[in-house]
């Protein structure tokens, strides 16, 4: 099949930019959400407070902790994507979750709650650009080479929660597993074993035997691998779903460990080495804090590596005169800092990065939901197909499973 690409309007640019379009070209479906209030109107916070008063129990707000503040402040729970997601299934009295972050972690609420609950998503284009990066039917093309070579049945996938419901469905499919930033190691354990009792391999690391195909995070597929479990640069190739057979010959998939998808957070990928040196010659003595979704020779290069909860209980816990720089999502560096006055917190790069579709979740459209939920009508409700909520829900238990 023949891709034309067709370049997009920028009257139709600037109506999806603004949540008045669509992207056909995206697996999410971005709708007008109708009316909203003007972001300048002064009653916004009033409004959302008897919103939410009014609904009570009912709902559940939950807000992922790249949120903007003001709609942080309307949070019953903050959390990670995977915390959020089991929050909401603890939850199963609440009739609504109004999830205050982007698509995929909406999708795993919807996954993980009851038929009975709804999950809304207060603006259907926040979406995740590394998420998008991994589409159903370029994983599937993937997996058909794999299998056309005879190694798809020692390959075991792994996908990191920033996915899509889909790529979550086909890795359960396949007997593989999903992860966070917290846990990828044990997954990467797991998959290996599985892997290597699949090829029949004597030892985890004999000629042939059990391969990962990582997904969509390519960096935190070889920080993990690299940095964690020992292997080499040269045991993780990177499959380009752009290029024929993803830029790889035969022989470098047969020879891979760790095959990597060539997929990237646009907040954490645009972190340098550059960055890291530039703030170590301005201030003396500064801790360089990172996520690991951030480039490998950023990474290294910095004294602590971990997931959001991570650097939020090693900020937490640092000493009162210590400086930090750290390198993750705008809202989450602020917020810390102006939670510990003590410490010189600040931002990893020079310029100001924020989340950008995780920021289209704003107050105004917060408030509309509420509001089109006391109103007796479900906007922008979330819901993933039962058979491929079965399929993700089977990945996502295995998770639950590990050692």
């Amino acid at each position: 099949m023949t891709t034309t690409w067709v370049e997009p309007s920028n009257t139709a640019t600037a109506l999806l930019l603004l949540g008045r379009g669509s992207d056909p070209a995206s697996e999410r479906g971005v709708e007008c959400p109708g009316e909203l209030p003007p972001a300048s109107d002064p009653d916004l916070v009033a409004r959302a407070q008897a919103a939410k008063a009014a609904l009570g129990d009912r709902v559940f707000v939950l807000g992922h902790h790249y949120q903007r503040d003001e709609v942080i402040q309307f949070a019953d729970v903050t959390g990670d994507s995977f915390k959020l997601a089991r929050e909401a299934a603890a939850r199963p009295d609440a009739e609504f979750i109004v999830f205050c972050g982007v698509h995929f972690m909406a999708e795993s609420a919807d996954i993980l709650t009851t038929d009975a609950q709804q999950v809304v998503l207060p603006d259907l284009a926040a979406g995740c650009s590394m998420a998008d990066m991994a589409v159903l039917s370029q994983v599937e093309k993937c997996w058909d080479l794999l299998q056309d070579l005879g190694i798809a049945e020692s390959v075991v996938p792994v996908t990191y929660m920033n996915s899509s419901a889909d790529i979550k469905g086909f890795v359960g499919r396949n007997g593989g597993v999903v992860c966070t930033s917290s846990n990828a190691k044990r997954a990467l354990d797991w998959a290996f074993e599985q892997g290597d009792r699949l090829a029949g391999a004597a030892a985890p690391d004999a000629k042939g035997g059990g391969k990962v195909l990582f997904l969509p995070d390519q960096h935190l597929g070889r920080n993990t691998a690299v940095l964690e479990m020992g292997y080499s640069l040269d045991d993780c190739v990177l499959y380009d779903p752009h290029k024929p057979n993803g830029g790889l010959t035969e022989q470098q998939l047969r020879d891979a460990k760790v095959i990597l998808w060539r997929g990237h957070c646009s907040v954490h990928g645009r972190f340098t080495l550059e960055s890291v040196q530039d703030v170590r010659e301005r201030v003396p003595g500064v801790n360089v804090l990172v996520h690991p979704e951030c480039r490998h020779e950023v990474v290294t290069n910095a004294d602590y590596v971990g997931s959001t909860e991570y650097i939020i209980k090693a900020i937490e816990a640092a000493p009162a005169g210590s400086a930090w720089a750290v390198g993750t999502e705008l809202n989450l560096v602020r917020r810390l800092a102006l939670a510990h006055p003590d410490k010189q917190i600040m931002f990893l790069d020079k310029a100001v990065c924020y989340c950008s579709t995780m920021n289209r979740i704003d107050l105004p459209h917060l408030v509309w939901a509420l509001e089109e939920l006391v109103a007796g009508r479900v906007p922008n409700q979330i819901t993933v197909d039962p058979e491929t909520a079965h399929n993700a829900r089977v990945a996502l238990n295995q998770m639950l499973a590990l050692p």
